[in-house]
């Protein structure tokens, strides 16, 4: 499966409908710059200590094109990457950066267009000390991610499709689509204030 195509005409919006809670990451996870183009892709993930920013920078050496870098930073007081990172990461073909922390240098992040997702951003960059695997399991915004899940990222937030879970969701996710495309504005106005005004009589609400 070719995560890029597959899901990248798929909302985050619909996927968080077809997924728990669990798969979307907090609202605290946004875009550094707008309008953000939608990505999607397979996970590369990726862990830092505290204060240090060593694999973050190893790995844009290694992700391979169209993946997501997906990164569980330590903290938010030191950048795990900057302009000429992202330069980088943006000319080797990776599709985006995750990260459950800051990054700086955004006017150039901005002006490369290379899409940013993070908690914001701060001028003090990391150390580069700490050495530790790639690809483990991480967790950023509130949701554990593996390496090749499926991420899709917007203005809208970010979900984490479970790898073993792609065929599944990505099925559910177009027949809703295609259900919501065909039905008018009139049709489900109609068929939300009758489930809204059967959930008011259900609690006993009187007009």
């Amino acid at each position: 499966m070719d995560a890029a195509t597959d899901f990248q005409d798929l909302p985050p919006t619909t996927l968080a409908d077809v997924l728990d809670r669990g798969q979307v990451m907090d609202a605290g996870i946004r875009p550094l710059w707008t309008p953000v183009p939608r990505v999607a892709g397979p996970a590369f993930t990726v862990r830092c200590p505290p204060g240090d920013n060593l694999m973050l920078h190893a790995a844009i050496h290694r992700a391979p094109r169209g993946a997501v870098l997906v990164v569980e930073a330590g903290d938010s007081d030191y950048a795990v990457a900057g302009g000429n990172v992202c330069a980088v990461a943006h000319r080797r073909g990776i599709a985006a950066l995750v990260v459950d922390g800051v990054i700086r240098d955004l006017g150039e992040v901005r002006e490369r267009g290379f899409p940013v997702f993070a908690r914001g951003v701060i001028p003090i960059p990391g150390i580069k000390a700490a050495v530790s695997p790639l690809n483990v399991e991480v967790r950023c915004g509130g949701v554990r991610v593996n390496a090749g899940d499926v991420v899709v990222a917007d203005e809208e937030g970010v979900v984490v499709v479970p790898s073993p879970r792609r065929d599944e969701v990505l099925s559910a996710a177009r027949a809703k689509l295609a259900k919501e495309a065909g039905e008018s504005l009139d049709a489900w106005e109609e068929a939300h204030r009758t489930r809204i005004d059967a959930i008011l009589a259900e609690n006993g609400y009187r007009d």
